[in-house]
């Protein structure tokens, strides 16, 4: 599991990089998400400490899934991040209750990582999740805030996720630098999006049945 830095109670500790030296070192592409979420992370934090610093506060936490049940969107090399954090990271009664839940998932249900009101794959959750934060006062059941309170959603940190979809584009083959910038500019990079429900997860779940079988796990 990834060493993640303690936060102090303020909320406003400085973020760390998540780090997988062994399967980085085997999957490029995965020291290319890592960074990238790295980026996306301090961008919130930063978003985050700022709006704590005019006394608001930050109304999300464990058990807080109301967002959960929304649509989700999501990019390739998120998918290829969460498919292998599942499959080769997760282990013991998580992994048992999320290969199930996998296997028999419904578009009409809420997000397939939710376990017990709370995400499974947290250090992998996509840039959407990252950066959706709400202040004030929880959600209320089926609320979406973006709409009921919009003043009470943090602003997307756009600046930090366009770094970051910067330093995604080589797995796409966009290598390039100038080529990339145009991407990010132009806001094409969005067209690669897909919707969370829509993937099939059951094939997540059979994946993990055979890395099982293969690794005597």
């Amino acid at each position: 599991m990834p060493k993640k830095k303690k936060k102090n109670k303020s909320g406003s500790g400085k973020t760390k990089r998540l780090s997988f030296p062994d399967d980085e070192k085997k999957r490029s592409w995965l020291k290319l998400l890592l960074d990238a979420y790295h980026i996306v992370d301090k961008g919130v934090a930063a978003a985050i400490s700022t709006e704590q610093k005019k006394g608001r506060k930050p109304a999300c936490g464990k058990g807080c899934a109301t967002c959960c049940a929304k649509d989700i969107p999501i990019y390739p090399l998120e998918l290829a991040g969460i498919s292998w954090y599942v499959t080769e990271k997760i282990t013991g009664h998580v992994r048992e209750a999320l290969k199930k839940q996998l296997s028999c998932f419904k578009k009409v249900s809420p997000c397939p990582f939710l376990l017990e009101g709370a995400c499974s794959i947290h250090p992998m959750r996509p840039v959407a999740c990252r950066q959706f934060n709400v202040f004030g006062k929880p959600c209320e059941q089926g609320e979406d805030p973006y709409y009921t309170r919009r003043e009470d959603v943090m602003e997307p940190v756009k600046r930090h996720v366009d770094q970051a979809f910067f330093i995604m584009l080589p797995f796409y083959g966009v290598e390039k630098e100038s080529e990339r910038i145009r991407i990010i500019e132009a806001g094409a990079f969005h067209k690669m999006v897909k919707e969370l429900h829509d993937c099939d997860w059951k094939e997540l779940a059979e994946k993990m049945e055979r890395f099982e079988g293969n690794y005597g796990i």
